[in-house]
């Protein structure tokens, strides 16, 4: 299929690539209305948080993309690649689009559910750079770097079940504690039908765009350093953003905040567990990861979460002013 996509993108002028570039868009765009709107009536019908509804069925969806170019990317022999995809997404995530969300809309912070899941994101994050350490050489890490353990990325996916479990357990508590309402009308079936078509539409064009984005900068002689850095995890991210700035715009800006953290999680304990399980060395993290694409991840995840706090109630345009200089000083940096 990768290979098809290629040759395919390869074969059209420069002006059909602008086409489809064009109509992937479109095509995000609807595919994030159905899913944003689909999810918010679950999670009303079913008395569901919104937060836990964008930091499981939403995000999970969302997902997909960095779950599918990770995994191959360890299974066709470039584990390095498949650990920065995941580590650049929860950068993208973080600082990009979180960023973005808050100069769209009003993002409303719920203090119950990111003190429990908004800390696990920061834990998890310091956890994957602990184990990446190589601590029978810690002098070299700068320039031989580490690697993450293929048995550390089965331990990653047991946590994932915990994970999944404990939001189960943290919306029953919302509810309780919050009296969200509950509705049982209509049908729950053609509800998450819908939400699946909206994913399949999402991730399917976002995979093309990926592609033919790629392939319109080569052509522009941008060069192949940057695309590296930057294009892999922003493209597996699109959906993320299409669905985070649709969800702000319609006024459900929890499950913006919910789809990124959940992304955020997930990106560490699935992407990066799936790549590593499937990879006998483990994934190799080079010198780069731990002077600059490490620290950024952190940087950006202590800024999000300090100003959870001191915010309390919604996140300020400030913040997303901060967490888009972090990236555009991240993106700066990894270019030289």
């Amino acid at each position: 299929m990768e290979e098809l996509l290629t040759e395919f993108v390869q074969g059209l002028p420069i002006y059909l690539l602008l086409v489809v570039i064009a109509v992937c868009i479109a095509a995000l765009g609807k595919g994030a209305d159905v899913l944003v709107e689909e999810a918010v009536t679950l999670s009303i019908r079913h008395g569901i948080s919104k937060v836990i509804i964008g930091a499981t069925i939403v995000s999970l969806g969302t997902t997909l993309p960095e779950v599918t170019v990770s995994v191959m990317s360890a299974i066709n022999g470039k584990p390095d690649m498949a650990l920065g995809n995941a580590i650049g997404s929860v950068i993208c995530d973080t600082g990009l689009i979180l960023g973005v969300a808050t100069m769209c809309g009003k993002v409303p912070i719920n203090l119950y559910l990111m003190r429990r899941q908004g800390l696990l994101c920061l834990v998890l994050g310091f956890l994957v750079v602990a184990v990446c350490l190589p601590f029978s050489n810690f002098s070299s890490v700068f320039e031989g770097g580490g690697r993450f353990p293929q048995i550390t990325g089965f331990v990653f996916l047991g946590l994932l079940a915990g994970y999944l479990w404990a939001s189960v357990h943290w919306a029953k508590n919302v509810r309780e504690e919050f009296g969200v309402e509950s509705h049982e009308k209509g049908s729950t079936v053609m509800i998450f039908i819908k939400i699946l078509i909206g994913l399949t539409l999402v991730i399917s064009s976002s995979h093309l765009l990926i592609h033919a984005v790629e392939e319109t900068a080569i052509r522009a002689q941008v060069p192949q350093s940057i695309i590296a850095a930057t294009l892999v995890a922003f493209g597996t991210s699109l959906p993320e953003l299409v669905t985070v700035v649709t969800a702000v715009r319609k006024g459900h800006g929890e499950l913006a905040i919910g789809n990124v953290v959940g992304a955020d999680v997930l990106n560490i304990l699935l992407v990066a567990g799936a790549s590593a399980s499937v990879t006998p060395g483990g994934l190799f993290a080079s010198g780069e990861f731990f002077t600059l694409i490490f620290p950024a991840m952190i940087g950006l995840m202590l800024i999000f979460q300090v100003s959870t706090f001191i915010c309390k109630t919604h996140l300020t345009k400030s913040t997303g002013i901060a967490l888009l200089g972090g990236y555009a000083v991240y993106i700066l940096l990894s270019s030289f």
